[in-house]
Order: C-alpha cells, then sequence, then structure tokens
C-alpha cells in the first residue's frame, strides 16, 4: 500500500488531488469549504482551425525562408482573422466547480489517497475537535464519481453550489457567440442539480448531481441532451455495484503493474504516484490524453487549448506504459491517429505533393486541424516520425503484427516520405535536410531554421533503422534508399565551439542544434540531444560517439537550466541516464520535484518560484483567483519523470536491453518486478550493497534475448558460470532466465 497525504488549504485549483478516468477528470481542494473542479475531456470549440497547408506548401516555405521573405512566410501560416466572432483557434474548455460548505466550520484538513487502490479519504474537522470523514471514488469505466459519507452526513452540508466555468470565462468567450449555461438547483424536493454549458458549433457539456441516501453522486455528459444523460446517471447508477467494478479494475491493474521499491523518497513517489495518474490518465476505454488530461481547469481557458501537442509533450505521456506494463493504456492514442490518417494524408499531400507521406503538425486538436500559427511546429517532421517511434517500440513489445501492418508501418512510411520529399543531394556525393527546424529553438522568427537539424536528422536515422527491421517482420522488400541514406546522411551536425567563452580560443566539437548553430544559451527543449534520448542513435558509450557526447554533454550542463520548463528536467534525467551519468540523473528528478511541482503535487510548466528557471509566472490566463492565473499545469512532465525512473532501471539500446544501467551508488537496497521490456520480456531485479544482485527474465516470446548487466566479474545464468557482461541466447516462450551475482 503507498499512501499520499495532502494538507489543506490546498488553495488552488490545481493543488488538489487528482482522480479521473480519462474522460471525466476531478481536483478535490479548497480552504474553508470542499471543492471539487470537474471537467470532462473532449470538450471542444472546434472553431478557428488552421488549414495552413491549404495556404502554403513545402516549396514555397523553402523558397521565403532562403530568401528572407519572413513578412510572407507569416501570412502564410496566419489564418485570417476578419470574422471577429470567431475564436482564434480551437480549445478545450472547463466545466464547473462544485463547492461544498459544512455547518459548524468544518473545513477540510487532510486528504489521503491509496495510490494502489485508487480510494480517496477526506477529513474535515473543526476547532472544537468535531470531525467528518468522506470517501471519494470514482467509476473507471463510465462517467461517474460519488463522495460517501457517513449516515445522515447530508445534514451537516449547509450549502451546496455548482459554479460553472462561465464565471470566469463569459467575459472572454461571449464575443465568439458562447452564452451562459444553463442552470438546475436543488430545490428540496428534488435534491438534484448541475448545469449544461452549450456551444455554438460543438456538443454540449453538463454536469448533475445528485443525493443517494448517504452518498452525493456527480456525473459528466458530452453529446446530446447531456444534462439529461448525466442526471440518468447520478440518479439511477447502483452505487454499490459501481464501487465493487472500480475496486476490482484498480486490482487488476496493479496485478499487471511494474512495483518499485528504493530507499529514495522523492524517486519513490515519482514511481507511485505517476503510477496512479497513468491509470487515470490513459485509461483504454477512455479518450487519448492531451496537454492537461481530463484536468482542465475552471477558471480560465486552458493555457495552449490543452490540445495535442506531438513535438514532446504527448509522447512523455505515453513514454511509461510500455515499460510498466500497461501497453494497452495506448489503445485510446493509436485509435485517434487511425482515425486521423486520411487528414495526415492530406495534409502531406497539399504541402508536399506526396500520396505517400503523412504530415503530423505539432499542435492539433482532437480532430487533426492545426492550433495557432507557428510555423516551425507546423513543419516539424520529426513529429511523426515521433509518434512512428512510439508504435514500433509498442509492436517490439506486444508482438502484434496486426497491429505494425495497421498502424506503425503505414506512420513509419509516411513519415519516411514525408523526410524525402525534404530531401536534398549536398553535391559531395551525400544527403543533406537544407531547411530544417530544431523545436521551439527561436519560436517562429524568420532565422529558426538552418541545415541539417540534429533532432531531425536523429529522427531519419532511426526510421532508416526500423524500416528494414518492419519490412523483414511483414515480408516486404527494403527501400534502396533506406541504404542509401544510412551512409549518405550524416546522422548530427557538429562543428567546433569554445568550451567556454571565458577562453573562446580553446575548442572541442560538439553536437549542433543545426549546421553552425550551437547551443548558445538554456533552452528547454533538448533537441540537439535527441539522438540520445528518445531516437536512440547515438551510443554515448561507443568509440566513435564517446568524445562528442561527452563535449556535448559538458556544455549543456554549462549553460544550465535557467530556461527550463517542467517537461525540460526529467528529459534532462533520461538522457544523462542513458549517458551513465546516474546520480546525476536522480538529481535532476529532485530539482524537478522541488522547482516544477506546486504544493499539491501539481505538475508545472513554469517553475513553482523564481530562482532556477526564467520561466516563472509567465502566465496564461486571463482569469485566475490568487495568482492562479499564473500556474500553468500540464501533465506530461509526472508522466517524463516516471519514464526518467525506468531509464534508470532499464534501457533498450536497439541490439542489447542494459539492465540496471544507471542506479546510483546511494541505494543501497532496491528492487523492482514486472518491468517489461521489448521481445515480451517481464524483468525483476534488486540489488544491495551498491550492486546488482540478481535478475530474472520471464520470457514471453520466442526468440532471441540479447541482454547487459553488471553483476560482477563472477556471474550465473540459471547456474552456470559466464563471463562479461553480456547474456546472449536464443530462448523459447515460457523460459525463465535466472542470473546471479556470486
Amino acid at each position: 500500500m503507498a499512501l499520499l497525504t495532502w494538507h489543506f488549504p490546498l488553495p488552488r485549483t490545481h493543488t488538489g488531488v487528482l482522480a479521473g478516468n480519462a474522460r471525466m477528470g476531478l481536483m478535490i481542494w479548497g480552504d474553508q469549504a470542499l471543492h471539487l473542479t470537474v471537467a470532462r475531456a473532449g470538450f471542444w470549440d472546434h472553431r478557428g482551425a488552421n488549414d495552413f497547408s491549404a495556404r502554403a506548401n513545402y516549396e514555397q516555405v523553402a523558397d521565403l525562408l532562403q530568401r528572407g521573405d519572413g513578412e510572407t512566410l507569416q501570412r502564410l501560416f496566419t489564418a485570417s482573422q476578419a470574422d471577429p466572432s470567431q475564436p482564434p483557434c480551437p480549445t478545450q474548455l472547463g466545466l464547473a466547480r462544485i463547492e461544498l460548505h459544512f455547518i459548524e466550520d468544518l473545513r477540510p484538513r487532510q486528504a489521503v489517497l491509496d495510490t494502489c487502490t485508487g480510494s480517496i479519504c477526506v477529513t474535515l474537522a473543526n476547532a472544537q475537535g468535531r470531525s467528518l470523514e468522506l470517501t471519494i471514488g470514482q467509476s473507471m469505466d463510465q462517467e461517474l464519481a460519488w463522495i460517501q459519507g457517513p449516515c445522515q452526513w447530508r445534514e451537516m452540508v449547509s450549502g451546496l453550489r455548482v459554479r460553472p466555468s462561465w464565471e470566469w470565462i463569459g467575459a472572454e468567450r461571449s464575443p465568439y457567440g458562447m452564452q451562459a449555461p444553463r442552470l438546475w438547483q436543488d430545490n428540496g424536493t428534488h435534491p438534484s442539480g448541475g448545469m449544461e454549458q452549450a456551444l455554438p458549433e460543438d456538443d454540449a457539456a453538463a454536469l448533475a448531481y445528485a443525493w443517494r441516501e448517504d452518498a452525493l453522486a456527480v456525473a459528466t455528459s458530452l453529446g446530446p441532451a447531456p444534462y439529461t444523460q448525466a442526471l440518468a446517471r447520478v440518479q439511477e447508477s447502483d452505487l454499490a455495484a459501481a464501487e465493487q467494478a472500480r475496486a476490482q479494475w484498480w486490482q487488476a491493474y496493479q496485478a499487471k503493474s511494474a512495483r518499485l521499491q528504493v530507499p529514495d523518497a522523492v524517486i519513490q513517489e515519482i514511481w507511485d504516484y505517476g503510477m496512479y495518474k497513468q491509470a487515470c490518465l490513459t485509461t483504454p476505454n477512455g479518450l487519448a490524453a492531451t496537454l492537461q488530461g481530463p484536468w482542465l481547469e475552471e477558471y480560465q481557458v486552458p493555457p495552449w487549448s490543452c490540445d495535442y501537442h506531438f513535438n514532446i509533450n504527448i509522447e512523455m505521456i505515453y513514454w511509461p506504459c510500455l515499460a510498466t506494463g500497461h501497453g494497452e493504456h495506448l489503445q485510446p492514442l493509436w485509435q485517434l491517429i487511425r482515425e486521423w490518417m486520411p487528414q495526415l494524408r492530406h495534409v502531406a499531400q497539399q504541402f508536399f505533393a506526396s500520396d505517400e507521406a503523412l504530415m503530423l503538425p505539432h499542435a492539433v486538436d482532437d480532430r487533426c486541424r492545426t492550433v495557432g500559427a507557428f510555423w516551425t511546429g507546423c513543419i516539424d517532421s520529426a513529429c511523426t516520425a515521433w509518434m512512428a517511434q512510439l508504435a514500433w517500440q509498442h509492436y517490439q513489445h506486444s508482438g502484434d503484427q496486426d497491429f505494425l501492418a495497421e498502424t506503425a508501418w503505414p506512420l513509419l512510411r509516411g513519415a519516411f516520405a514525408t523526410y524525402w520529399a525534404m530531401l536534398e543531394e549536398d553535391g559531395d556525393g551525400g544527403w543533406c535536410l537544407p531547411v530544417s527546424v530544431s523545436p521551439e529553438f527561436k519560436g517562429a522568427r524568420d532565422d529558426a531554421w538552418g541545415r541539417n537539424a540534429s533532432f531531425q536528422l536523429a529522427a531519419v536515422h532511426f526510421l532508416l533503422r526500423t524500416l528494414p527491421q518492419a519490412a523483414a517482420v511483414l515480408g516486404q522488400s527494403e527501400d534502396p534508399r533506406w541504404h542509401m541514406l544510412r551512409h549518405g546522411l550524416p546522422r548530427y551536425s557538429v562543428g567546433d565551439h569554445p568550451i567556454t567563452l571565458e577562453y573562446p580560443e580553446r575548442t572541442r566539437p560538439r553536437l549542433e542544434l543545426w549546421e553552425g548553430m550551437d547551443l548558445v544559451e538554456s533552452h528547454r527543449h533538448h533537441s540537439h540531444l535527441g539522438g540520445i534520448y528518445p531516437f536512440c542513435i547515438i551510443d554515448p558509450r561507443s568509440a566513435e560517439d564517446a568524445q562528442v557526447v561527452a563535449n556535448s554533454i559538458h556544455n549543456w550542463i554549462r549553460k544550465g537550466p535557467g530556461a527550463w520548463s517542467g517537461w525540460a528536467v526529467p528529459w534532462a534525467a533520461s538522457i544523462l541516464a542513458r549517458c551513465g551519468h546516474a546520480q546525476g540523473a536522480v538529481a535532476w528528478l529532485h530539482f524537478w520535484r522541488q522547482h516544477f511541482t506546486n504544493e499539491g503535487r501539481g505538475t508545472l510548466h513554469d517553475a513553482a518560484f523564481y530562482g532556477a528557471s526564467t520561466l516563472y509566472q509567465l502566465g496564461s490566463g486571463s482569469a485566475g483567483e490568487g495568482g492562479a492565473s499564473d500556474e500553468i499545469m500540464q501533465i506530461e512532465a509526472g508522466q517524463g519523470a516516471l519514464n526518467a525512473v525506468c531509464e534508470l532501471l532499464l534501457q533498450d539500446c536497439g541490439e542489447v536491453i542494459r539492465l540496471a544501467p544507471a542506479i546510483p551508488d546511494s541505494w543501497q537496497g532496491w528492487s523492482v518486478c514486472g518491468l517489461h521490456a521489448a521481445g515480451g520480456l517481464v524483468i525483476d531485479m534488486h540489488g544491495a550493497g551498491g550492486r546488482l544482485q540478481q535478475v530474472d527474465i520471464q520470457v514471453q516470446r520466442s526468440g532471441l534475448v540479447c541482454v547487459e548487466c553488471d553483476l560482477g566479474p563472477r556471474w550465473t545464468c540459471n547456474g552456470a558460470a559466464q563471463e562479461g557482461r553480456r547474456l546472449r541466447r536464443t530462448c523459447q516462450a515460457g523460459e525463465v532466465l535466472i542470473l546471479q551475482a556470486l
């Protein structure tokens, strides 16, 4: 049992305890009253999408950039705003807040979450010593939650108020045709109520509540007559059966989950809360997660539309699912991607004049329509390649050839075709990307591009390495272009740059963002290091790459985290783990927990306080309470931190899986059970005294097993003496390999 405790007051929405099922999200917070902010994922106002590919194509963009005509470029990517009644871009919207006030000045004092069972207990008390305990539960397969208390606890509630998001955003959204919601209040005769928010062109959403004996039931709904639907759910659902089903769901989730025990309280909490949030954020029958998942605030229009960002955020949300044993939690994402395939092809055909390419802009709504006019994000083809990588990894874990053929293979081939449309011969017998971007570096400036961006090269080489493997499985022929480019396209851009500006004459070769562009200052997107992680086409331990990697990491550390965002930090931890710097990786995770989470464990885009990053209180909202509009919650960093812990424990390096590659010496006793790896391997490990002691490998699919670990100079596999660090063996499904230090 892993219990996490929150102490009230929790003064802002995003300081609250989270509960969710990837459709309906709850944030439990408050001070003098108990607040439940309730959101419904998928509540989109779709108006304002930017169909940039109807106005621009790659040849135009390349020509304008090379001629320095930034003004025309910006016009091509800016959607017309001739109609002031239309919003500037699509966005999701929050729903409402429920406020519960209690007699005798009873106030919430403490909340305890059991991360294994998903149950939340809230204790209220007053200065005279009277107390009340409430349990909050949520269905994992329908839009229903409930607050359970002792007999007649309803009599202790002095007031219940539903406050729609409209209270805060109405002035901002009414010029775009949004109107005030309908409200239903408890009149005593019918102990129920709620609200329904209509939109000009999209489905309405609603919240309803009803008192049920010793429980308050709450539901949401999206679609036709949503309040009627939600009200029927709160009035008619069998709450006892719902509670039993909820408990069974969490029991099944935990049975499949990898389990970790480490002597580091921060890392342990990252794991425990991360696994809990993964269940609530990526629930298999829910919606694919966006920047905030189902936890949209009520007090403002969510930052960046709470959309799908594919230049790291969505990938980071889903990174840990496979290693922790929950590949099924990726299914809503793959369902969405498959639904988008016609749109991905349509945009690519318009922009690249290619019938084979797939084009996934970096920021889109749930219909894959572009949000905003960020031209560098629109042409960032690594977004498509990154999703192709995640799909390939899903195949490697599952062995599902139907998934490979229907989802991963089209993404791999479509991403390659996109790059092929951009590649040119370089005049020296090789190939280059003449126009390429490094995500978010220089924003959308006219000079935010260059030749052979290292991030894009890493994405291409991931594709070139993977496509032949996928083709072999599917019985497809190899494309000769793959081999040609593997040998003719550089893996990264490298140049000599000063070790320090204090002594500019001392130079070393290091990775560049693009040709000639050094990492000149701290930046949140570690794109030039993407070949190390996530694309893993650079091995920091190889003789070929070790020195340039060391030089690049040295410069990156010197530049520091002064302009990093929350999600940048766990990515940094994963990069250091790949480089074998275990203590450094763990230190960054501690840094993230201290600097980029609030007092309620809310994961922040900007720093929680000033002193470590200049991304502090930049804000994004126009309304709010108590400074909340300066607080940007994004959900991916917590899952990125969970993934970074997985990287300490296990690293898939293509030809070999490295076990316990970045365990800090300070972990004198630790264990992990049920960690999943490519090839259908399930791995248990434990260490003591600063050393790995034993590894148990369950082989679920027949094939070659190649693992590397440091069990010391003498170790055995199933009792037989072994030498070196690597075990390479062809195994049958059902075999168990036991590796032990002597």
